[in-house]
């Protein structure tokens, strides 16, 4: 079968209506369950982390800070690279061996969890092979905006975003979930603080929380090669750096920072941060049990407000975002959650970065609406525009992961990382509102 298609106009609406519909909608499910498995691998060392100390890692918090961030410094790393390569190699060979190659890190951190003795540049080399889930987002992005008609590039990229970003949940809900599950190997002795604080022992198999993709991956590989095409619009690496000539390229690098960079950055330092401010005070929660919510949250979002984009315009839904970040943000600072002195202000800290999760979701599926607009007159440039600021975005777990435990480690609390965020938030707002939102702004969308 080729790889190439002969000829693609999804605007033509007899083409669309005769093949392209259909083939349209098959590359977007096999991609979005692709894209799925990837944020999953993304931040399955997220999950992992906060439990390697009671099977007797002995890491440090910042060491622990640092897993957790390294597959973000990787992934917005290889989502530049991936920026480029659809108009280079095509969906089919991108997607497909994109999914082959996160075969690596799930199998590494698999073997390496079970061996208590493992170095620590071991699970940081693995931490950046994680990120290889990361990068696939900024070329199946835009291969799904060559695939669909203007009219309905909101909704797709809204749903393809959306299930994929429940991979986060789903890293973090299958973790727990599959600590009793005897994949392979044998388990290890977990030492936590039970009833009371006093600290309880049980058998858990850790190893079951990376190497559970394996076979899903070594499936969607199969789908992926029998299952794709690719578009025939094609254009060297050089012929693509015409974007960032763009000012707009610029602005929009910013506000999708502020949605997706925020998502992301929460969804990879939100386990951590209750452990670090809340850990240690009696009762203190599992951060599992409550993290997995906020991604959930913010896919949904993503999902829903797509359609809604689509009608109301993707502008006023970004002001919208950063309103609800900025107020999330300074709720939390002026109740003292971050810097918290008894377990009585966890609900607070929690509803506000739930709520913070909500909006950054409405923003993602807002700000992937706007580009295509923004760039409407020229396709490919639209695609590559979306590649990349997913792909800068990609580093909020980095960013955020570091910039949290470093305040959290210097000052106790979280404080001084939520100030200099809600000054981000403010310049990306007023740059969406003035730009694309305001009447008689430079591009309206």
């Amino acid at each position: 079968m080729a790889t190439w298609l002969t000829s693609w106009d999804p605007e033509n609406k007899a083409q669309w209506e005769q093949s392209g519909e259909r083939l349209a909608w098959r590359t977007l499910t096999i991609t979005t369950i692709a894209l799925t498995l990837s944020f999953a691998t993304w931040f399955m060392m997220s999950a992992i982390v906060t439990k390697l100390p009671g099977i007797g890692f002995k890491f440090t918090t910042d060491q622990l800070f640092w897993l957790a961030a390294m597959p973000g410094l990787a992934g917005g790393t290889l989502r530049i690279v991936h920026t480029f390569l659809i108009p280079i190699y095509g969906t089919r060979h991108t997607v497909t061996y994109s999914t082959l190659i996160k075969l690596i890190p799930c199998i590494g951190i698999g073997l390496a969890v079970m061996d208590p003795t493992t170095p620590f540049w071991v699970f940081m080399v693995l931490a950046l092979t994680a990120g290889f889930g990361a990068g696939d987002f900024s070329s199946y992005m835009p291969s799904t905006n060559l695939f669909f008609p203007k009219r309905l590039k909101g909704a797709a990229l809204g749903i393809q975003a959306g299930i994929g970003n429940f991979g986060v949940s789903l890293a973090q809900f299958m973790t727990p979930a599959l600590l009793g599950v005897a994949l392979f190997g044998t388990p290890q002795e977990w030492t936590a603080p039970g009833p009371g604080g006093t600290p309880g022992t049980t058998w858990i198999y850790l190893q079951s929380a990376a190497l559970w993709y394996v076979p899903l991956l070594l499936i969607m590989t199969g789908v992926c090669w029998w299952g794709l095409r690719s578009v025939p619009i094609k254009a060297s690496f050089r012929e693509q750096l015409d974007i960032f000539k763009e000012r707009h390229t610029w602005y929009c690098t910013i506000t999708y920072v502020m949605t997706f960079g925020t998502f992301a950055g929460l969804s990879a330092a939100f386990p951590m941060m209750m452990k670090a401010l809340y850990g240690n005070f009696p009762g203190a929660p599992d951060p599992l049990q409550y993290a997995f919510y906020g991604p959930l949250i913010g896919s949904a979002s993503r999902v829903l407000f797509g359609f809604v984009a689509d009608r109301t315009g993707g502008g006023v839904l970004t002001t919208v975002t950063g309103l609800g970040l900025l107020a999330g943000s300074a709720i939390m600072l002026f109740t003292g959650s971050l810097a918290p002195t008894s377990m009585d202000q966890f609900p607070v800290f929690v509803a506000g970065m739930l709520g913070m999760f909500l909006f950054a979701g409405i923003g993602n599926a807002a700000t992937f609406r706007q580009f295509p607009i923004i760039f409407g007159h020229n396709p490919r440039q639209a695609a590559g525009v979306i590649g990349w600021t997913a792909a800068v975005a990609a580093y909020g777990p980095f960013i955020f992961s570091m910039l949290i435990g470093a305040v959290i480690g210097a000052t106790g609390n979280a404080n001084g990382f939520f100030v200099g965020l809600i000054v981000f938030l403010v310049l990306a707002t007023w740059i969406n509102w003035n730009f694309y939102h305001r009447k008689g702004c430079a591009r309206p969308c």
